[in-house]
């Protein structure tokens, strides 16, 4: 996990210190028993930490042969980073947590609806039915258990999905009271297993945008009205690429004319969550990738930001960042190929992953949108892509 990716501005050592965001108490690291902090080797104070080894030494320990070579650290300073990693995973858990809570009661609301209306056709059928009973009983029969299957289907995947987001919610709040234990440990306690909390995170980002995924995909087709002349599209709408020619295009009003070749999605966006992947398909050039505001500039210079209306990552020769201001640069561990694009519009919430390792890119401060938004895209050099 890259430490720009932040949900909200992250607390200062003092503030994480007072409470958590779901009302869990982060209190001051206790001080250290006598005893616990110490070398077994060397009975001296464990006051460094190998990263090469992933765990404490002392001094001693530091000018021998199996470290001697190693890269070291103060204990302290080597806390307070993975504390700071810890804690931009405590706000994102938190707040996917708060996610599940939130669809558990979306989809036991969706399900009551659906059986509301299944006793409203049956009382129909059966009313209808009483009156010509005798001439359309077979019908009535055959009907029946049409309802009755719809009911069976309608009730298995119900269970299926409540009892889903029900597993998923206790495992959450396990992995957050973890974190905000961690957080309240010793430095040399912090740091035991300190990779193996790491990796349990990014598993359940994982189970979390997979559930994303099943929830809010949605088809997205590039709008033409809006693509610039030196992009050429596919016929189904999907593709994009940069072209060498301008092609002999009206200038109405939505099209994009700017320096920068653009060009918008066809479905808009005020409310909800939504989430759509791009396949990056060639090597050489560059690209933007995100949400564009109703009001962004399409005809002269505009500022990559959200304060010009634009909230994308981009990418070329190699080198990634976030269209923020000033740009924030991107160290992705793979190199991503298919990208997923996740818009919380009430919940103010863009993130951009790695759509084939799940590994979040970057996720914009929190903010409310105030217009519609609708995806994004900008390419130039060789670019070319293609949403799946």
């Amino acid at each position: 996990m890259q430490s720009n990716i932040i949900w909200e501005k992250p607390p200062t050592q003092q503030a994480a210190g007072k409470r958590g965001g779901n009302g869990k108490t982060v209190s001051p690291a206790p001080r250290e028993t006598p005893g616990e902090n110490l070398c077994k080797k060397h009975e001296n104070n464990l006051r460094l930490f190998c990263a090469e080894d992933q765990r404490t030494i002392c001094l001693v320990c530091r000018e021998s042969k199996e470290h001697k070579t190693h890269p070291a650290s103060p204990v302290e300073k080597a806390a307070q980073k993975y504390k700071v990693k810890l804690q931009e995973w405590l706000r994102l858990l938190m707040k996917e947590e708060e996610y599940f809570l939130e669809s558990k009661v979306k989809e036991e609301k969706q399900y009551k609806t659906l059986r509301d209306k299944l006793t409203t056709e049956k009382q129909k059928i059966e009313s209808e039915f009483k009156k010509l009973r005798q001439l359309l009983k077979e019908n009535e029969q055959t009907l029946h258990r049409r309802l009755e299957e719809m009911e069976k289907k309608i009730t298995m995947v119900e269970n299926a999905n409540i009892t889903k987001l029900s597993n998923q919610i206790p495992s959450l709040n396990a992995l957050i009271t973890e974190i905000v234990k961690k957080c309240e440990a010793p430095a040399w306690e912090l740091l035991k297993d300190i990779e193996r909390t790491l990796s349990r995170c990014n598993n359940v980002t994982r189970q979390c945008l997979e559930a994303v995924k099943k929830s809010y995909k949605v088809m997205v087709t590039l709008d033409p009205d809006t693509a610039h002349p030196l992009l050429l599209l596919s016929e189904g709408r999907r593709r994009a690429r940069r072209t060498g020619t301008t092609q002999p295009l009206p200038d109405i009003p939505k099209r994009f004319t700017s320096f920068c070749p653009c060009v918008l999605g066809s479905e808009w966006f005020t409310s909800g969550r939504h989430y759509w992947e791009v396949q990056l398909l060639q090597e050489g050039g560059g690209w933007h990738v995100g949400v564009a505001a109703e009001s962004v500039n399409r005809k002269g210079r505009f500022t990559w930001s959200p304060e010009g209306g634009v909230w994308a990552v981009g990418g070329r020769n190699g080198q990634y960042l976030a269209v923020t201001s000033p740009e924030t640069p991107l160290s992705p561990r793979e190199k991503p190929q298919k990208l997923g694009v996740y818009l919380d519009y009430e919940g103010g919430r863009l993130a951009l992953y790695n759509a084939d390792s799940w590994e979040l890119l970057y996720s914009f401060p929190q903010a409310p949108f105030t217009q519609r938004l609708c995806p994004y895209f900008s390419l130039w050099g060789e670019a070319d892509l293609r949403l799946v």
